[in-house]
C-alpha cells in the first residue's frame, strides 16, 4: 500500500501542476470506472484515492463499478466516453488487450506490488513447499478462485503452475470480491490476491497466507517469505493498477503543451512495458 501511496501523490501532482487535460479541468464531476465488482483491489485504490482527489481538484469523484467480462464491459464505456478527462478507467491487465490498448491513453501508474498466495485454512499446506507437495499428491483438486481469465490472480497462478509442475483447477470470477467470498467460505482453495483485499482476512484468522510473490519480502508483511525462497527459486509476479483516459483526453483538450516528461507514451508501448512487469486485477 505504501506503493500505492507514493503513486498517488505523483499522480496528485502531475495533474495540479500541468493542468492535464485543459485550464478549466476539471469541470464537473470526475468519474472514475471500475470495471471489476466492488471489494477487489481495483476497487479499494479507487475508493483510496477518492476524497485526496476531490480535495485537490474541488469537484466529487464519483467510483463506479462496471463489471463484466474480465474488466472489458468497464474498459469499452471508458473508450467511448467524451474524451475530455472527466471519466477515467482504474486499469489492470485484465482490462487491457492487443484490440483495445490503443484506445487508451496512460495517465499514470496506481499501484505494482506483489500479490499474496492465500489458502483457506481448511487447505493442509503451511508453506509454499507444503502447497506443492499436496498439489503434486492430488494433481487437479486443488483449486485457485481469480478475478477473471486474464487477470493478475490468474496469470500469477498459471506462472505458478508452470513453474512447480503441478496441476491446479482455475475458477474464474466477475471480479476479486466474489473469489474472495467462495475463498473465505471454501469453494476455492487458493487464490493469488492483493495484499489488501486479503490480509484482513489472514489477521482474522479466516486465510492463511502462505508467501508475498515478489523477488523481496515486503516492507508491511516482513515476516512472510518469498515463493521464491520458500520452495520455487526464481518465481515473481507483480500486480499492477493504472489510470487511464480516453486516447485523446490529453492531447486534444490540453489548452498549451504538456511538458515532455509528462506526456503519455503511445499505448501500445506502455501496453508492452506493463505486461512485461507483470500481470495484476
Amino acid at each position: 500500500m505504501r506503493r500505492a501511496w507514493h503513486a498517488f501523490a505523483g499522480l496528485a501532482l502531475l495533474f495540479f501542476a500541468v493542468g492535464a487535460f485543459s485550464q478549466e479541468f476539471p469541470s464537473k464531476p470526475v468519474h472514475i470506472v471500475v470495471p471489476f465488482p466492488p471489494g477487489g483491489g481495483a476497487d479499494t485504490l479507487a475508493r483510496i484515492m477518492e476524497p485526496k482527489l476531490a480535495g485537490i481538484w474541488a469537484q466529487p469523484i464519483v467510483v463506479e463499478n462496471r463489471p463484466g467480462a474480465s474488466g472489458h464491459i468497464g474498459a469499452d464505456f471508458v473508450a467511448k466516453s467524451v474524451p475530455d478527462g472527466h471519466t477515467l478507467l482504474m486499469s489492470s491487465t485484465a482490462s487491457l488487450t492487443e484490440k483495445n490498448v490503443n484506445q487508451f491513453a496512460p495517465v499514470s501508474l496506481v499501484s505494482a506490488s506483489a500479490y499474496i498466495v492465500t489458502a483457506n485454512p481448511g487447505v493442509a499446506a503451511a508453506d509454499i513447499r507444503e502447497l506443492i507437495a499436496l498439489a503434486k499428491a492430488n494433481p487437479g483438486k486443488l483449486s485457485f478462485g481469480s478475478s477473471g481469465t486474464g487477470a493478475a490472480s490468474h496469470l500469477s497462478a498459471e506462472l505458478f503452475k508452470a513453474m512447480a509442475g503441478v496441476d491446479l483447477l482455475h475458477v474464474p470470477y466477475k471480479g476479486t470480491g466474489q473469489a474472495l467470498t467462495d475463498l473465505l467460505a471454501g469453494h476455492v482453495n487458493l487464490m493469488f490476491a492483493p495484499s489488501q483485499t486479503v490480509m484482513p482476512y489472514v489477521r482474522a484468522g479466516k486465510l492463511r497466507a502462505l508467501a508475498v510473490t515478489g523477488s523481496k519480502r515486503s516492507e508491511t508483511l516482513p515476516d512472510l517469505p518469498t515463493v521464491g525462497e520458500s520452495g520455487l527459486p526464481h518465481y515473481e509476479a507483480v500486480g499492477w493498477f493504472g489510470l487511464l483516459a480516453p486516447t485523446c483526453a490529453r492531447k486534444c483538450s490540453a489548452s498549451e503543451p504538456i511538458p515532455r516528461a509528462t506526456r503519455p507514451r503511445s499505448s501500445r508501448a506502455s501496453y508492452a512495458t506493463i505486461r512485461r512487469s507483470g500481470p495484476s486485477s
